[in-house]
């Protein structure tokens, strides 16, 4: 950035938490004791000054997984309700420091739509999360269309973010070196195979026909999708294939983050294959360091405009913030 450029308001939109509404229901210990469990369960201490010493002006929190879509039907909507009526107030508390998405029991798809509806009109969240296959499904199925449906209507996008594989596919895929190298299941491999696919599947299933306008996030720059963007359309435009406009519909339906992927090169590719007006800072925090994504962007070799458009402008027009 040049040295007489006005430094952009950073927004940080991949920032997770957890609340004893929903992890309660799977345990504080799954996370492990230490650094990372008290930093999802700290909402405005040590979260703002670790943002404020990056320069981080405003985060958009979402719950961590593994969310809603691993909890039992009996307990899911309440839980759903008491972590967006929480977040509503960490939100209420700092309101120029936090926005947030909300949490829906997406294996009840009314009652999804409700809760969404609720959490966005009522508590002023500004979207939805979803956290990997929903009691082992792939959202795409016809049952989840109503989510789908309203958040057309209310504008707002849902954010597909990746969670724990299928058990079947732990076993056949990555064991065992999930022993020995836990994360190809998770952040290194797993993690962006699987939203990924919830990403090609949501195409694929004629869902943007019907709501030409819904909003789809992804983060770690898109789950390597801009990567593979122009082979993924020319292999669907082949004989057999039905028509898909893949690579159409994804640069009209899709925004991606820059949480936990901190790449010039990756950012490169992400912005010639979408566009920068598709591209939103996050962090990814606290799996991410804020200063690390913060310094990284700040020396990204790309104009002081994209950098200005990424760092907030995007996410303050997406999101109306």
């Amino acid at each position: 950035m040049s040295a007489d450029a006005q430094a952009p308001k950073v927004i940080a939109i991949e920032e997770h938490f957890m609340h004893p509404a929903l992890a309660d229901h799977f345990g504080k210990a799954a996370h492990g004791p230490g650094p990372i469990s008290d930093r999802l369960f700290d909402y405005t201490d040590l979260r703002l000054r670790e943002m404020d010493a990056a320069g981080v002006d405003m985060a958009v929190l979402s719950h961590q997984s593994p969310g809603s879509q691993r909890l039992a039907d009996d307990i899911a909507v309440t839980a759903c309700r008491a972590v967006n009526d929480a977040l509503a107030g960490i939100i209420a508390a700092a309101p120029d420091r936090f926005a947030g998405f909300a949490m829906i029991p997406t294996e009840q798809p009314q009652a999804a739509a409700d809760e969404l509806a609720r959490a966005v009109e009522e508590l002023g969240l500004k979207g939805a999360m979803i956290h990997g296959l929903s009691h082992g499904n792939f959202v795409d199925l016809e049952a989840y269309r109503p989510i789908f449906a309203r958040a057309a209507a209310l504008d707002v996008p849902v954010y597909i973010h990746p969670a724990l594989p299928d058990r079947e596919v732990m076993a056949r895929y990555y064991a065992p070196y999930t022993d020995s190298h836990p994360m190809i299941a998770r952040a290194a491999w797993g993690f962006g195979v699987e939203a990924g696919t919830q990403a090609v599947r949501l195409i694929l299933s004629g869902l943007f026909d019907d709501h030409p306008d819904l909003k789809i996030l992804l983060g770690h720059l898109g789950e390597a999708i801009p990567f593979w963007l122009d082979r993924i359309d020319a292999s669907f435009a082949r004989p057999g294939n039905a028509p898909s406009d893949f690579a159409e519909v994804f640069r009209r339906n899709f925004w991606v983050t820059t949480s936990g992927f901190f790449s010039d090169r990756a950012l490169s590719c992400t912005i010639d294959a979408m566009g920068v007006d598709r591209v939103l800072f996050a962090v990814d925090w606290p799996y991410a360091d804020n200063a690390e994504a913060v310094d990284w962007l700040n020396a990204a070799p790309i104009p002081d405009g994209d950098r200005a458009a990424i760092f907030s402008g995007n996410a303050t027009a997406l999101l109306r913030l």
